[in-house]
């Protein structure tokens, strides 16, 4: 973990709630000027600490309201196949993260899309385009919590 201290994860934590915060707002905030906290910013930035600035959308808004969890088991842990599973994943944008797992998965994927027509579309894509041993699928029924902000602390030093 990169030692950020007391200032930093302020900073951090008002970014990842709000990156349109002026940098006034998050000097206040933070207990500083506008200088030293732009400074810091682009610090964190520089450092990897701070990766984008994006801007948070509504999925059923956007039409994708299925949210599909789909657990693939690989027929082989090789690396030509490893690299073409992420080729293929790359190359879906409907399949939002993708991790490797340890245990009885070894891939789990956040997919969004409209509908299960979509969704079975999006499934003959990727059994198409790469070998794959098991596919699993599971499929929200309802998003109770929702966050993109790590809790970081901004009370101890």
């Amino acid at each position: 973990m990169t030692d950020l201290d007391l200032i930093d994860r302020k900073i951090v934590a008002e970014l990842m709630q709000d990156a349109t915060l002026p940098i006034a707002q998050i000097a206040d905030k933070a207990g500083l000027s506008q200088t030293p906290a732009w400074k810091r910013i682009q610090k964190l930035e520089a450092t990897g600490v701070l990766t984008r600035r994006v801007a948070l959308a509504d999925p059923a808004k956007l039409g994708f309201g299925l949210t599909v969890f789909v657990g693939i088991e690989a027929p082989d842990h090789s690396p030509d196949w490893r690299e073409a599973f992420s080729r293929a994943v790359d190359g879906i944008p409907e399949i939002m993260e993708v991790y490797r797992m340890a245990g009885e998965l070894d891939y789990l994927l956040r997919v969004a899309v409209q509908d299960m027509a979509a969704f079975d579309g999006l499934y003959k894509r990727l059994t198409d385009a790469v070998p794959i041993k098991n596919v699993t699928s599971h499929f929200a029924m309802e998003r109770m919590k929702f966050t993109t902000a790590y809790p970081v602390d901004t009370r101890n030093r």
